[in-house]
C-alpha cells in the first residue's frame, strides 16, 4: 500500500502534477493509499484514481467531520493504526500507541512531523512517510510504501 501525508495542498487541480507523478512513479500497483492527514484541500483524495485513498483528519485540515481522527485498517494478518499527530514531535509516537491502546496494533502509520520515520520498537513497526511537499528539517521529500504479506515491511521513498 502507498503511504502518503502532510500533503498541504491548498488547490489539489493546480498541484496534480505532484499527485501524477507519485502516483505513476512510485504507487503503481498498489491497492490502496493511506494519507496520514494535512491534506488541507480534501480533493486531493479525488485524484489518486487507480486505487481507494483511506485517510485521516491533520491538524491543519479543517474540522468538517469528512474525515476521521484515527483509523484502523486490516491488512491480511496485520492490524494498523492510521493517525496524524499533534504537538511538539518529541513524545509524538508515544502519544499515538497511546490512542491505539486497545486496539492491538503491529504497525503505527502516521504524519505531523513530517520527518521519515521507518522503525521497529519492539514488534510495532512506526511508520511515517514524511511529506512530499514540505520537508522542514527533513533531509528529503518523501513517500512510503508498507508491503504486507507474511510481514509487514516499510520502504520510505525519497522524491529528491
Amino acid at each position: 500500500m502507498g503511504v502518503i501525508s502532510d500533503t498541504h495542498i491548498v488547490d489539489a487541480w493546480f498541484d496534480n502534477n505532484l499527485l501524477e507523478s507519485v502516483q505513476e512513479q512510485h504507487f503503481q500497483g498498489v491497492d490502496l493509499v493511506l494519507h496520514a492527514g494535512d491534506l488541507v484541500d480534501s480533493q486531493i483524495l479525488t485524484r489518486f484514481t487507480a486505487c481507494p485513498v483511506l485517510a485521516v483528519c491533520g491538524n491543519m485540515d479543517p474540522p468538517t467531520g469528512d474525515l476521521p481522527m484515527r483509523g484502523l485498517i486490516s491488512a491480511g494478518p496485520f492490524r494498523i493504526g492510521l493517525a496524524h499527530g499533534w504537538g511538539s514531535p518529541k513524545g509524538l509516537e508515544q502519544r499515538l500507541l497511546k490512542e491505539f491502546t486497545d486496539e492491538d496494533i503491529d504497525c503505527l502509520v502516521y504524519g505531523h512531523s513530517h520527518m521519515p520515520t521507518c522503525r521497529w520498537q519492539g514488534e510495532q513497526l512506526l511508520f511515517n512517510p514524511g511529506s512530499p511537499t514540505d520537508r522542514r528539517n527533513a533531509p528529503f521529500h518523501s513517500v512510503g510504501i508498507l508491503e504486507v504479506g507474511d510481514t509487514i515491511q516499510g520502504r520510505i521513498i525519497p522524491l529528491d
